[in-house]
């Protein structure tokens, strides 16, 4: 039985994905690895933890489907980590990851040396904290003696890629989110990486989402299962793969996706940038499509909120192995479907780990708004829901004021298996949402580019149109929309309001 495999490397955990080019799912698994935190704002993860995760899940995989061939690899990963390797290929330090925060004063510095108008100019999109760039500048600076021995810097999935293969690539997609690409002309930034004294070979040569970058090795194939010799794709950023595995792969379309992070993206057929400011408030990415970009809004903690409320206020805090962590949501999720649209005047700001869109602001912090002695638990779930669905809403905004098409909202991610979360956006968004007959996210298109890059597809239009395959829409109820369009620009104004004293918090609480 012919199959191709897909891996989605993500913040709490791997999944492998087994699908035929039909597009069944033939075997799935999923593997968990820890995310730690040093000092508040950080956040970092071990690779070697990667491996074992990927090395365990593509094992399950292969054991529930036998009988699978397994044609082609892709590999989806987490955006902007910084893996840094020795001379002999081995992790120096752990990953900073995308949710890290502590790079505000290295973004100054990027910021300051190469420009603001000619960073955008050169790669599109601002120094960011949570970007690859920064962190290089700030292990340099604060662990020299590490920094001394780094000879190459890879992204999560790169280096999960390599380890697969033994060979070395950059796919443009993630390497668009480094703030080191030229994402218009999908190369390394010459003048970026002059300004900030980066040495051009310690990144590899940029690849395709979709092309064969390497073949798994006889020692890959020891610790995998899988055959040696089978070719693996470029693969591509989360994002990306997300909307690949969606369908988002022509003009139009767009997607809100709700994991860790939550994310509205929308397909571009120009490297459109943000120009409403100095600085954009959305990212402008390459796609893995060939010569296509995305637009792109982030809120930060989506799904790590409700997680959050889960593991600090859910039955999962106190039940231990009786609850599973999907029976914990449930609960939780039919708690808030009991307390009307607006949680009673109570509002949520999901800035757990600072916020990119559309404040980029680092020194961001969430929290309720409103709080009476009436509310509940209950309130304070659905508020969380109403709260990442209006940050989601403010993303939405601000790409639809670039001038970018969007005729259809499709949607996916964990969060959207709710019912009553998907209800809410389509409430909060005014806006028909589709979802999807296959809830795989970026593992299913991860498999697509793999397919693509094994021959099984034609392009990725063309496995698109085979595999992908939207429901009916969730249409908005309009009482309930008309409610949340009057709360919006009260949740609008408490960012600003608040601006002052959340810096003040961010201060003391990194003291």
């Amino acid at each position: 039985m012919e199959t191709v495999l897909g891996i989605d490397l993500g913040t709490s955990g791997v999944k492998a994905l087994l699908v035929t080019p039909a597009g069944q799912v033939v075997a799935a698994a999923t593997r968990d690895y820890p995310l730690h935190h040093p000092q508040p704002g950080w956040a970092e993860q071990d690779p070697a933890d990667w491996w074992r995760a990927t090395s365990g899940a593509i094992r399950a995989c292969l054991t529930h489907a036998p009988a699978a061939r397994v044609v082609g690899v892709g590999i989806s990963g987490q955006m902007h980590g910084a893996v840094l390797l020795d001379a002999q290929m081995q992790v120096v330090r752990p990953c900073i990851i995308w949710a890290d925060q502590r790079t505000q004063a290295e973004c100054d510095l990027i910021t300051a040396r190469v420009g603001v108008a000619r960073l955008i100019d050169l790669v599109s999109n601002p120094a960011l904290p949570g970007f690859t760039a920064p962190k290089l500048l700030w292990v340099r600076a604060n662990e020299p003696e590490v920094w001394a021995r780094v000879r190459h810097v890879l992204l999560p999935k790169d280096w999960l890629r390599f380890m697969l293969t033994g060979t070395l690539g950059s796919e443009i997609s993630d390497a668009a989110g480094t703030c080191l690409l030229d994402v218009v002309r999908g190369q390394w930034s010459a003048e970026v990486l002059a300004a900030l004294d980066l040495a051009p070979d310690l990144l590899p040569p940029v690849v395709g989402a979709a092309q064969v970058v390497g073949r798994i090795t006889p020692e890959a194939a020891a610790s995998t299962g899988l055959v040696a010799g089978t070719p693996v794709a470029g693969g591509g950023a989360d994002n990306a793969c997300a909307a690949v595995g969606a369908g988002i792969v022509q003009p139009g379309q767009a997607l809100v996706s709700i994991g860790t992070s939550g994310v509205v993206l929308a397909f571009a057929a120009t490297p459109a940038v943000d120009r409403s400011g100095p600085v954009p408030r959305v990212h402008t990415f390459n796609h893995a499509v060939p010569a296509a970009w995305y637009l792109m809004g982030v809120t930060q903690a989506a799904g790590l909120s409700l997680r959050w409320v889960r593991d600090q206020l859910g039955a999962a805090a106190h039940a231990g192995d009786q609850a599973t962590e999907r029976d914990a949501y449930e609960a939780l999720t039919e708690e808030a479907g009991t307390i009307p649209a607006g949680s009673e005047g109570l509002l949520f700001l999901p800035y757990l780990q600072g916020e990119r869109t559309p404040v980029l602001d680092s020194a961001a912090r969430g929290g309720w708004v409103g709080l009476t002695a009436r509310h509940t638990r209950a309130h304070l779930v659905r508020a969380v829901l109403e709260g990442v669905a209006f940050s989601l809403r403010d993303c939405l905004d601000v790409l639809r004021a670039t001038g970018v098409a969007i005729t259809e909202l499709r949607a996916t991610g964990g969060g959207v298996r709710s019912p009553l979360w998907r209800q809410i956006l389509a409430d909060v968004f005014d806006q028909p949402l589709v979802p999807l007959a296959t809830e795989e996210g970026p593992a299913l298109g991860a498999a697509l580019l793999a397919g693509v890059a094994a021959s099984v597809y034609p392009s990725i239009t063309a496995a698109c149109a085979q595999v992908v395959r939207p429901l009916p829409a969730i249409q908005p109820d309009p009482a309930t929309a008309a409610r949340y369009a009057e709360l919006y620009p009260v949740y609008q104004g408490l960012y600003p309001a608040l601006r002052v004293t959340m810096h003040g918090l961010a201060r003391y609480g990194a003291a």
